[in-house]
């Protein structure tokens, strides 16, 4: 939990991690969630930054891309209600680095423990598979999922998975963060 000062009333940020595989839908659902709670939301950084690259990403790029996606989630927070929502966080960072080059930095590993969320909702494969041209395992989506679902209980963390298409996903989501009390409004 972020605290924020707004007026003189402090405040705790809850923040929400959406979580998953590729083509899960997890900017959509951020977006959507922000926009249903009045607040702000992280988009994914990577995304950006390997779309202005002009060569084939590295595992280097992996740290420089969880720096910019920490930097940007504290800047965020600062503009927060509520309620953060994060599309993306270091357990992505992690398992993709892990998938792609067989391992991952320590702090990254090391930061995920001490970086938890209020809330994380994994988002699960029942979408269909939408093709980008940084999306790049459209038929490892199970093994992935597996992975973000193993490691998220063990290291114990709060979380759902969301499934649905359409609006019932974004309703998906909304009963998981109600039925966890993050919110009293």
């Amino acid at each position: 939990m972020a605290q924020a000062i707004q007026g003189k009333v402090a405040f705790m940020i809850r923040k929400i991690a959406i979580t998953g595989p590729e083509s899960t839908g997890k900017s959509a659902l951020a977006e959507a969630l922000a926009s249903h709670y009045k607040t702000v939301w992280v988009p994914e950084v990577a995304r950006e930054y390997i779309a202005k690259l002009n060569r084939p990403y590295r595992k280097d790029d992996i740290e420089v891309i969880a720096k910019e996606q920490l930097r940007l989630e504290n800047k965020m927070s600062k503009k927060a209600g509520k309620l953060l929502f994060c599309d993306t966080e270091l357990i992505v960072t992690k398992i993709w680095s892990e998938f792609v080059f067989g391992s991952c930095a320590e702090w990254i590993k090391n930061t995920i423990k001490t970086h938890p969320y209020d809330l994380y909702l994994l988002m699960d494969i029942d979408l269909p598979w939408q093709e980008d041209p940084q999306r790049e395992h459209p038929h490892r989506r199970k093994e992935l999922f597996d992975k973000y679902y193993n490691e998220l209980e063990n290291h114990h963390f709060p979380f759902s998975v969301v499934s649905g298409t359409g609006e019932a996903r974004i309703q998906s989501a909304l009963e998981v963060i109600k039925s966890h009390r993050l919110i009293s409004f």
